[in-house]
C-alpha cells in the first residue's frame, strides 16, 4: 500500500511504539486518526503533528472498551470519509508466574490485548468492505513465540491475537482486506514498568540491547508498505 494520503488509525499513541508510529506515518504522508487514554498528551502530539503539516484528528479512548472502539472507528471514517488503515498497537502485560498470576489482572490485559483489537477489527472490517478493502496491522510480540517464565499470561493474550489475524487474513484475502501481525521484541519503552503484577528485578527475555521505538515504527511502516503476512524485526 502507498502510504501518503492514506487514512490511518493507530492506538496507544501517547507513548513509546505508538507514539513513534504516529510521528513516522505522518512524516510519511498519512493521514492520521491517534487513539489513547491520556487525552492531554494526545492532543499535545496532534498539535505537534499539524504544525508540521499532518492531518490529524486526536481521538481519546480506552481500548479495552468496545464501545469507545466502535466510536473512534466510526469518528475517524465520518472525519475523513474512509478509513485504509487500522494499527491495535496498545498493550499491556502482566508479570506472574502461572502459578500466582492474578485472574483480575489477566482479565484485564485480555480485554485490552485481544478484545481491544477484536473490536477494532470488527468495527472496522464493514468499512473497508464498502470501500474495497483496506490494511489491518496488530502488535503481536514475539514472546508468544516463546515459553519466558514471569510473562505467560501476557504472552498468552499476544498468542490469542495471533490466531485472530491468521484466521481472518484467510477469511478477508477475496475482500482485499491484508491483516499483518508484527512481532516486536525487547524495545525501550516504559511497556515493562507499566506492567501488572510483581515487578521482577530484571525484565525476563533476552539479553540483547533494546530496539527503539523509531526501529519498531520503521518495521511497522515497512510492513504496510510490503504487506507481508507477519513482520518480524529481523527482516
Amino acid at each position: 500500500m502507498e502510504i501518503r494520503d492514506k487514512v490511518v488509525l493507530i492506538t496507544g499513541t501517547s507513548a513509546g511504539i505508538g507514539l513513534a508510529t504516529a510521528r513516522r506515518f505522518a512524516a510519511a504522508g498519512a493521514k492520521l486518526a491517534l487513539v489513547a487514554r491520556s487525552a492531554d498528551v494526545l492532543h499535545q502530539l496532534a498539535e505537534e503533528l499539524k504544525s508540521q503539516g499532518s492531518d490529524v484528528v486526536a481521538l481519546p479512548a480506552d481500548v479495552s472498551d468496545p464501545k469507545q472502539v466502535q466510536r473512534v472507528i466510526e469518528e475517524t471514517a465520518r472525519h475523513f470519509g474512509r478509513l485504509d488503515v487500522v494499527i491495535n498497537n496498545v498493550g499491556q502485560a502482566v508479570v506472574s508466574s502461572i502459578a500466582d498470576v492474578n485472574p483480575d489482572d489477566f482479565r484485564r490485559i485480555f480485554d485490552l490485548n485481544v478484545m481491544g483489537p477484536l473490536a477494532a477489527m470488527q468495527a472496522v472490517i464493514p468499512i473497508m468492505r464498502e470501500q474495497g478493502g483496506g490494511l489491518i496491522i496488530n502488535i503481536s510480540s514475539v514472546v508468544s513465540k516463546m515459553n519466558i517464565p514471569g510473562i505467560g499470561a501476557y504472552a498468552a493474550t499476544k498468542s490469542a491475537l495471533n490466531m485472530l489475524s491468521d484466521t481472518a487474513r484467510g477469511e478477508l484475502a477475496a475482500e482485499h482486506i491484508r491483516v499483518i501481525s508484527v512481532y516486536p521484541r525487547a524495545t525501550a519503552t516504559d511497556f515493562g514498568k507499566n506492567a501488572l503484577g510483581v515487578q521482577p528485578q530484571h525484565a525476563p527475555g533476552s539479553s540483547r540491547p533494546s530496539d527503539t521505538p523509531e526501529f519498531v515504527a520503521e518495521k511497522i511502516l515497512a510492513a504496510a508498505l510490503n504487506e507481508p503476512d507477519e513482520q518480524y524485526m529481523d527482516n
